[in-house]
C-alpha cells in the first residue's frame, strides 16, 4: 500500500506575482513560441505595452508611438502623459493596480485588468520603464520582475511620455527571433483602427487616414474586389465591407477598442446576422446565410465601456452590453447595419444587383454541391478518417481541455516512412499527422466541386473541419512536412494552391507553415550537431574539429524516430507561409500553377538550389 501524502500548513505556498506570471505564463500571454507564429507570446508581450500607448492615444494624448526591435531588445515610447512619477514602480510590478480602473479616465480602454505591463516585467530578462512629466523623470529597471534599480527624481527637458525597453526571458521564449512581417501587421492594425496615430517602427512609418477602409485595401486587390469598399462609421462602430469576384470563403475582421479579436465574439457573432438581415430585408428574399455571406471580405469596429474577454491575450470578446446606457451590442449594431448599409444600398443599386447575382451564383453552387457534399461526407465515415489518414491528438479525442486548441498541430506529410517517423516521433497530445497518398491534384483553376470529389481533399478539408469557413478550425497550426527535394517541392506548391484557392483566409491568418529539416548531422563521439544549412554544417565542422561523421539526410523517412523527435519538438523550426501584398491570390496561382513552366522551374531550382548543392558535395 502506497505511503499516503502528508497535507498540512506545510503544503500551502503563496506565489508571489512574478513568481505566479513566470510558473503559468500561459495564462497570460497565451503559447509562448519562438516567433513563427503570429500569436506567439513575444509578439503579446509587444502588444501589451503598446496597448497602454495606445489607450494614451485614444484619451488625447500623444499622436506618435516609436517601436524598435533590434534582435532580442524591444523599446516602445510614447509621448503620452507618462505614468505618474510615484507609481512608476507599482505600475509595473504591482497586481491589479493601474489607472484605467478609474473609468472617467480610460472610457473604452484595452487593458482593465492591471496585468498587462507586469506579465512583460516578469517574463524578461531585462525590463526598463522610464517615465518623464512635468519636467521631471525617473526610471525603474528589474530582472525576471525583481526590481534591481531605480533612479531618484531627476528636472528633464525631453517630451512627457513613457518609455519601456525589455528583453524576452530565452529560458521562457526559446530560441525566439522577432518576423518584422508580424510586428508591421500588428502596427498596421493599431493605425487603420486610429486614425491620426503615427507609429514609427525601425524608422518607418505607418499612419492611417481611411481607417477600415484601408486594412480592406491590405487584404484584397482592387481588382478582385466585386465593387469598391462601402466605408460607413459612427461614434463607436465603424465597418467597411466589399465581395471577392473569385474567394469561396467568407473573411471577416473584427475589432474591439483597437483590439484585434482573431478569434471573434459576441460582437463578430451579431455583425454576421446583421449582415444577412439586412441584406435579406433589402431584397425581400430569406436568401440561406451562407450564400449571403459567401466571398464578403469585411471588416467591423466597435468601442465598448469596460470590455469583457475571455482570456488575458483579448482575442475574443464576450460582452453582451455596449455599457454608457447604450443597447446591447446586438441591438446596437444590428441598429446601425440595417439603417446605414440598407440606405447605401437603395442609394447604390449597381452594388445591389452585383450582390443579388452574387448570391444567386451561391445559392446555385451550393444546390449543385448539396449531393456531392453528402456523399463526400459518406465517403469521409467510410475511410475512418480518424484511423486510416489522421492520426489525432488527444485535444481532439476528448482527453484534453478543447482551450489547448492554440497549442495544436497537424502535419501534412507524404508517405509511409515519413509519416511513420513523425507520428512515432510526436506531441500525442497536441500534435497529429495526416498522410498524403502519393501528390494532390493540381486544384488551379477547378471549383469547389473538386475538394468534395477529390479522396484526399475531401478528407484534409474534414481533417480541418473548414468546409464552412476556419472559424472551427481543428487546428491551430497547419505544418507541411515534405522532403527538400524537388519532388518535395512541387507537393509543397499544390498544397499552397489547394489552400490558395479554396481557403485563402487560412494563409491570411497566419495558420500554414512549412516544417524545416535539417539537411545533416554532424557528430563525432561526444557530441552531435543537426545542420539546417551549409553554415551551420561548417561551423559544426569547426566545433568538433577532428575527422567528425557526416550524415546527408535525403528525405524525412530517413530519420529516425528517436531522432526526429528533435525537429517537432519545443526545436521546432517552422517557416510560415505569408501572402504578398503586391500579388494577389489570382497572380500566385497563375505563376505557381499556370502555364508559365519555365518560370516556375526557375522558382524551384533557386529554391532549391543550396540543398541540391549540398546533396552533391555528400555524394
Amino acid at each position: 500500500m502506497a505511503a499516503e501524502t502528508k497535507y498540512t500548513e506545510d503544503n500551502i505556498r503563496s506565489l508571489d506575482w512574478k513568481e505566479h506570471i513566470r510558473m503559468r505564463p500561459g495564462m497570460y500571454i497565451g503559447k509562448l513560441g519562438d516567433g513563427s507564429s503570429s500569436d506567439d507570446g513575444i509578439y503579446i508581450l509587444i502588444k501589451e505595452v503598446l496597448d497602454n500607448s495606445i489607450d494614451e492615444y485614444v484619451m488625447g494624448a500623444g499622436k506618435t508611438v516609436e517601436i524598435s526591435v533590434k534582435d532580442t531588445s524591444v523599446t516602445i515610447r510614447d509621448y503620452g502623459r507618462g505614468i505618474p512619477l510615484g507609481k512608476v514602480v507599482d505600475v509595473v510590478s504591482k497586481m491589479n493596480t493601474g489607472g484605467k480602473y478609474d473609468s472617467k479616465a480610460f472610457k473604452k480602454s484595452v487593458g482593465l485588468n492591471g496585468v498587462g505591463t507586469k506579465a512583460v516585467n516578469a517574463l524578461s530578462t531585462y525590463f526598463k520603464v522610464q517615465s518623464i512629466r512635468d519636467g521631471q523623470t525617473t526610471t525603474a529597471e528589474f530582472e525576471k520582475g525583481e526590481l534591481i534599480a531605480k533612479s531618484e527624481l531627476e528636472p528633464s527637458s525631453l517630451r512627457k511620455g513613457t518609455k519601456v525597453t525589455f528583453i524576452p526571458d530565452a529560458d521562457i521564449f526559446v530560441k525566439y527571433k522577432y518576423r518584422s512581417e508580424y510586428v508591421i501587421k500588428m502596427i498596421k492594425n493599431y493605425v487603420y483602427l486610429n486614425t491620426g496615430l503615427t507609429i514609427i517602427y525601425n524608422g518607418e512609418k505607418y499612419f492611417s487616414e481611411n481607417g477600415l477602409k484601408d486594412l480592406l485595401e491590405e487584404n484584397i486587390a482592387k481588382e478582385s474586389m466585386l465593387f469598391p469598399i462601402v466605408h460607413l462609421l459612427e461614434e463607436d462602430i465603424e465597418i467597411a465591407l466589399t465581395y471577392s469576384k473569385s474567394q469561396y470563403s467568407e473573411e471577416f475582421h473584427s475589432f474591439v477598442n483597437g483590439q484585434h479579436t482573431t478569434q471573434g465574439g459576441t460582437h463578430q457573432v451579431a455583425y454576421r446576422e446583421a449582415v444577412v438581415k439586412t441584406i435579406r430585408d433589402y431584397f425581400g428574399k430569406n436568401y440561406d446565410a451562407s450564400d449571403v455571406r459567401k466571398s464578403i471580405v469585411t471588416a467591423v469596429s466597435i468601442k465598448v465601456m469596460e470590455p469583457i474577454f475571455e482570456s488575458q491575450t483579448k482575442t475574443k470578446l464576450g460582452s453582451t452590453e455596449m455599457g454608457g446606457g447604450l443597447p446591447t451590442v446586438r441591438t446596437f449594431i444590428n441598429d446601425f447595419v440595417k439603417r446605414r448599409v440598407d440606405n447605401y444600398l437603395h442609394r447604390n443599386p449597381d452594388v445591389a444587383e452585383r450582390i443579388q447575382k452574387k448570391i444567386l451564383q451561391a445559392e446555385k453552387e451550393r444546390k449543385e454541391l448539396s449531393g456531392i457534399r453528402k456523399l463526400a461526407k459518406d465517403r469521409a465515415k467510410k475511410a475512418s478518417l480518424h484511423n486510416k489518414k489522421l492520426r489525432d491528438c488527444r485535444v481532439h479525442l476528448g482527453d484534453m481541455k478543447k482551450d489547448n486548441r492554440l497549442d495544436t498541430t497537424l502535419f501534412i506529410t507524404e508517405g509511409d516512412s515519413a509519416s511513420g517517423s513523425i507520428t512515432k516521433s510526436r506531441d500525442v497530445n497536441t500534435q497529429a499527422v495526416f498522410s498524403l497518398k502519393g501528390k494532390p491534384l493540381n486544384s488551379y483553376g477547378l471549383s469547389k466541386k473538386i475538394v468534395y470529389e477529390n479522396e484526399e481533399f475531401n478528407l484534409l478539408q474534414s481533417a480541418l473541419n473548414i468546409e464552412d469557413g476556419i472559424e472551427n478550425i481543428r487546428y491551430n497550426n497547419i505544418v507541411i512536412a515534405t522532403d527538400a527535394d524537388v519532388d518535395g517541392m512541387h507537393i509543397r506548391l499544390l498544397l499552397i494552391t489547394f489552400f490558395l484557392q479554396f481557403f485563402p483566409e487560412l494563409i491570411k491568418e497566419g495558420h500554414l507553415y512549412i516544417l524545416e529539416t535539417p539537411l545533416f548531422r554532424v557528430r563525432d563521439k561526444k557530441q552531435t550537431f543537426y545542420c539546417y544549412s551549409e553554415q551551420e554544417r561548417s561551423d559544426a565542422l569547426k566545433a568538433l574539429r577532428g575527422k567528425p561523421e557526416i550524415t546527408r539526410f535525403k528525405g524525412l523517412g530517413e530519420i529516425s524516430p528517436d531522432e526526429f523527435v528533435h525537429f517537432i519538438g519545443k526545436d521546432i523550426r517552422l517557416d510560415p507561409v505569408m501572402l504578398d501584398k503586391e500579388m494577389t491570390i489570382e497572380k500566385l496561382l497563375e505563376f505557381y500553377m499556370g502555364k508559365n513552366t519555365p518560370d516556375r522551374q526557375k522558382f524551384i531550382i533557386e529554391n532549391l538550389k543550396v540543398e541540391l548543392d549540398l546533396a552533391e558535395e555528400t555524394m
